[in-house]
C-alpha cells in the first residue's frame, strides 16, 4: 500500500490552496470584467439614446426649416428679384451670359494700365522714402516693419499649406 508522509500532505494541501486561490482570483477577474462590460454596454446604450434624441431634434429642425422655405421661399425669391431688377438682363439666355462674361473680362483687361500706373506711383513713393530715410519717422518705419512681417507670415502659411499642413517638412 501507499504510505504518505506529513510533508506530502502539506505540499498537496499547499498546492490545493494555491490552486483554489488562483481559481478564486480568475473568478473575481471574470466577475470584474463582466461588470465592466455591463457598464460599458449601459453607457453605450445611454450614448446611443442621447444621439438618437439629438437626431430627432435635428430632424424636427430640418422639417421646420423645410416648411419655412416651402411657405416663404418663393416670396423671398420674388422680393430679391424685385429689389435687384436693374441688374437683370433681358432676355436671360446663354448668349447674353456669354456676352456679359466677355464684357467683364475685357473690362478687367482695360483696368490693367491703371493698376500699373498706381504700382509705379507706389514704387516711386518707396524710393523717395528710401532716399530720405534720415527723415523717416518711427511710425512709418514700424508700419513698414509690420507690413514686412505680415508678408513673411503669409509666406510661411503658404509653405505650411503647400507641405500638407506639416510644420516639420515634406512627406517623403
Amino acid at each position: 500500500m501507499f504510505s504518505i508522509d506529513s510533508d506530502d500532505y502539506s505540499s498537496v494541501a499547499y498546492a490545493l490552496t494555491k490552486r483554489q486561490a488562483t481559481i478564486s482570483q480568475s473568478q473575481s477577474t471574470l466577475h470584474r470584467r463582466r461588470a465592466q462590460f455591463h457598464v460599458q454596454l449601459l453607457s453605450s446604450k445611454v450614448l446611443m439614446a442621447s444621439k438618437l434624441s439629438k437626431l430627432k431634434q435635428l430632424q424636427s429642425q430640418a422639417c421646420r426649416a423645410s416648411k419655412f422655405v416651402a411657405e416663404n421661399g418663393t416670396a423671398y425669391y420674388k422680393q430679391l428679384l424685385e429689389q435687384n431688377k436693374q441688374y437683370i438682363q433681358e432676355p436671360p439666355t446663354v448668349e447674353k451670359c456669354n456676352e456679359l462674361s466677355k464684357q467683364l473680362f475685357y473690362t478687367r483687361l482695360a483696368s490693367i494700365p491703371g493698376l500699373t500706373e498706381s504700382f509705379w506711383k507706389e514704387l516711386d513713393y518707396v524710393k523717395h522714402m528710401w532716399k530720405n530715410r534720415k527723415e523717416l519717422r518711427v511710425e512709418d518705419a514700424s508700419i513698414a516693419a509690420l507690413f514686412g512681417l505680415e508678408c513673411f507670415a503669409w509666406f510661411c502659411a503658404g509653405e505650411i499649406v503647400g507641405r500638407g499642413f506639416t510644420f516639420t517638412g515634406y512627406y517623403v
